[in-house]
């Protein structure tokens, strides 16, 4: 299973952290700002000033949290790959697995082994989905009864029966 459109693999470590960077900080801004409004004291001057507040304060740690998971992620995805010499879903389960564990090493053995069975869990309901979705959308496009004779057994043009579609 082949990503064409993936920068090659230095570069992605790269490429994954930034885009996961702007992830975390757009949807943590998102939640932040809502949050900050609600907890913020009555009157609309004081919601909005909070939500900024709120903003402006978390987004970016929330931002840096998720780049540090996608850096770590395509780092283990990148070293698996050159290792195993193959891409397919098994090193992005395994990497997911991996960087639960690494990010959970702090809290323990129990917490590590929890947190790579949700990451490896996680990641395999993913890549499960995107393979049924390839699947399910190369079966659109196949179509089995175009070319079922041999086009050498077929009369000629001039001889084929008219039924006023074709003319």
């Amino acid at each position: 299973m082949e990503e064409y459109a993936r920068e090659p693999c230095p570069w992605r470590i790269v490429d994954d952290c930034g885009g996961a960077f702007t992830m975390g900080a757009i949807g943590g801004g998102i939640f932040q700002f809502m949050k900050g409004f609600r907890n913020a004291p009555v009157g609309l001057g004081h919601r909005l000033r909070g939500s900024v507040n709120a903003v402006k304060v978390r987004a970016p740690q929330i931002g840096g949290s998720f780049a540090v998971w996608g850096g770590l992620f395509s780092t283990i995805d990148c070293s698996l790959m050159k290792m195993r010499g193959r891409e397919d879903p098994w090193n992005s389960i395994c990497s997911g697995a991996l960087t639960g564990a690494v990010l959970a090493s702090r809290s323990g053995p129990l917490a590590m082994v929890g947190s790579a069975t949700m990451g490896g869990i996680l990641l395999a309901l993913i890549e499960g989905v995107g393979i049924l979705l390839t699947r399910y959308t190369a079966q659109q496009f196949h179509n089995p009864g175009l070319f079922t004779e041999d086009p050498a057994n077929l009369p000629p043009k001039d001889m084929a029966p008219s039924h006023g579609q074709y003319q």
